[in-house]
């Protein structure tokens, strides 16, 4: 696989800056590329395996480009390991840390297997519903329920570039 050249550039490094997380028009915009990339590798029967901050790069346009497919594999599922992923990258982008911490590795796993999402009223209270709506979609811990790519590309969150719209 051949892909263009992106200098140091990727979200990790920008997430760093940022202190503290992204607007949510900013956090719209990467997330809806981030998607368009996934649902284009599940239309292939690819799934990613390894989204996460440091493999999400930006071109010298801003746009976004999905790296290291080192541990992606054809699969006959849908891929929503691969948006559970991208779910955790949004939460970072809105409050500037993950959704599951724990002091050890230990800790952190067992905070991924109980998936209890949280949004910390500090850190969540001026992020919209609709954003917290999507984030519950895509981190859901029955896979059944879960959001795909493409129905995240739906969602009104996705669709309104992050701005505040009624979800009725």
């Amino acid at each position: 696989m051949v892909l263009e050249l992106c200098e140091q550039n990727t979200l990790y490094d920008r997430l760093i800056e940022s202190n503290g997380g992204f607007s949510e028009a900013i956090s719209a915009s990467v997330m809806k590329q981030l998607l368009t990339a996934i649902a284009h590798c599940h239309r292939f029967s690819i799934v990613h395996r390894d989204i996460k901050p440091d493999n999400i790069l930006f071109d010298e346009m801003d746009r976004v480009k999905l790296a290291d497919f080192g541990s992606a594999v054809w699969v006959a599922e849908e891929g929503t390991v691969d948006v559970w992923s991208a779910g955790v990258v949004l939460y970072a982008m809105l409050a500037g840390f993950p959704p599951f911490y724990g002091e050890t590795v230990e800790e952190i796993f067992e905070a991924v297997i109980r998936g209890n999402l949280r949004f910390p009223p500090k850190v969540f209270r001026n992020v919209s519903p609709e954003a917290k709506d999507l984030l519950r979609k895509m981190i859901c811990r029955d896979v059944s329920r879960r959001f795909s790519a493409e129905q995240a590309l739906r969602h009104p969150w996705i669709l309104s570039g992050g701005e505040t719209v009624s979800m009725v």
